[in-house]
């Protein structure tokens, strides 16, 4: 009780209301007046004395006191809002909202990995291990690049798993991909320099590219591949791909390509962002190795995450980054605060080392095969007058291609109320014109979700050609 007392004479000292020299009522009144303890109002007086918003005079009350400042109201904009002034790259990069995710609805956003059957009773173990392990290493910041256990179990899996020759101190460990993709932007990147971003390509990388200031041209990718001669693309300093799974098309960069990329960024001295984002899940033969893999020229920058491996919400990410620069991405790494907690990079290193990582990624590898083939079977036959979807060999999400001339967003749209939330297609394009469909997570749904979510979509285009129609008709 004192302390909203406390607050609202502040308040009001504070915007002018009780002006200076202003004589407030005393204790036992005021206190009357509330229907309060006098000791309430003493204990706000008492703060309020203490910090210098009143006066005691001996004999003469308690009074507000001269503030040579006082807080003004700031202008109001007519939304309600502050109106505030943002930098030009505040701007730019506040320009690109977030992909939306809408709650209590089936989710059929790419990138979601299964969690029901992630081994948390396991990861929980490992947590608590390290948890009650007062070691120096794991209470304070040694090494900004990352727990030095965890850096070595990720480059001895992927010198296995993805074929990258690297050393610990080439990887750096972050809060996130797109941690990751903010970072090489800013280190790599001055204001004007060339970039090329995938077209249609993934709108954190290019969020990240110009918000550190990059000059982006579209390199045009393809079903059939990447235009690596496009006539129209100047000399870059980064080049942005994902090889192994090209978001959003989900085609997979020909060797002849990767060997012209290589070749193209050590020729003009460019660096290559790879971001591997989900090259682990591959359904037919062997995962694809990295384009990092054939670098011998030390160009290529490699960004992974363990949020589609392990759970989105886990917020780790890494960065194997060429010889020459990992003491300087170690020390900014320092600067700009996304290193991540210290507990989960001890952790993520014994599920690691331990087998469990590796064991884990068998079992998701069988199993959204299964889901894919199920899910494209049912969009097949429930969905085939309106979309067409082909089988990925790799992914975590398919490409719902219109048969019909349909805006995407009005789709995805459409289809909340009826309990499901996609992402349509054509946000992934920002130079050409954009192709419209339906880029479709399935990963994350289990067969009973699965018949819910194609229904839901059969129930959404039913809706849109009911109502296509009376709009005819109104045009």
């Amino acid at each position: 009780m004192h302390r909203q007392l406390y607050d609202g004479l502040r308040a009001y000292v504070l915007d002018g209301r009780l002006g200076p020299e202003t004589r407030l009522p005393a204790t036992r009144l005021l206190a009357q007046q509330l229907g309060v303890g006098r000791n309430t109002v003493i204990a706000a007086y008492d703060q309020l004395l203490a910090e210098g918003y009143i006066e005691a005079r001996p004999g003469s009350g308690t009074w507000v006191a001269t503030l040579r400042q006082t807080v003004s109201k700031a202008a109001v904009a007519s939304d309600g809002a502050a109106s505030f002034d943002l930098s030009t790259r505040g701007q730019q990069i506040a320009s690109h909202p977030p992909p939306t995710r809408t709650r209590d609805k089936i989710n059929l956003h790419p990138g979601f990995p299964e969690a029901a059957d992630f081994p948390f009773a396991t990861w929980a173990r490992l947590l608590a291990r390290n948890a009650r392990r007062p070691v120096a290493d794991l209470l304070s910041y040694y090494d900004f690049a990352g727990d030095q256990r965890l850096r070595k179990a990720i480059a001895e899996y992927l010198a296995v798993s993805r074929g990258v020759d690297c050393v610990a101190e080439q990887v750096i460990v972050v809060s996130g991909a797109q941690a990751a993709l903010d970072l090489v932007a800013r280190i790599m990147m001055d204001d004007g320099d060339t970039a090329w971003m995938e077209e249609p390509g993934y709108r954190g990388a290019r969020s990240a590219l110009l918000g550190a200031g990059a000059r982006l041209l579209p390199l045009r990718v393809s079903r059939e591949g990447w235009r690596l001669n496009d006539p129209g693309l100047r000399p870059p300093r980064l080049v942005y791909v994902t090889p192994s799974c090209q978001w959003p098309l989900g085609t997979i960069m020909r060797m002849e390509e990767r060997l012209q990329l290589l070749a193209i960024a050590e020729r003009r001295k460019a660096f290559i962002i790879e971001d591997d984002y989900d090259g682990e899940y591959r359904f037919r033969g062997r995962p694809v190795p990295a384009l990092r893999a054939l670098d011998r020229s030390e160009r290529v920058i490699y960004v992974g995450t363990f949020g589609k491996t392990l759970f989105s919400s886990l917020r780790l990410g890494f960065l194997v980054v060429p010889r020459a620069l990992s003491e300087p991405f170690a020390r900014a790494v320092s600067v700009t605060g996304q290193f991540a907690p210290l507990l989960l990079q001890a952790t993520l290193a014994d599920f690691i080392r331990e087998g469990y990582f590796a064991a884990h990624l068998r079992r998701m590898r069988r199993l959204y095969a299964r889901r894919q083939e199920h899910f494209i079977e049912l969009c097949r036959r429930h969905l085939g007058q309106w979309m067409t979807v082909s089988e990925n060999d790799s992914g975590m999400q398919v490409f719902g291609r219109f048969r019909l001339p349909l805006d995407d967003r009005e789709v995805a749209a459409a289809a909340l109320p009826h309990g499901i939330d996609v992402q349509p297609v054509s946000i992934n394009f920002h130079h050409d014109e954009a192709e419209h469909g339906l880029l479709l997570g399935y990963a994350g749904l289990n067969g009973e979700q699965t018949v819910r979510a194609i229904a839901a979509l059969q129930a959404t285009f039913q809706d849109l050609a009911r109502s296509r129609p009376r709009r005819n008709r109104r045009a």
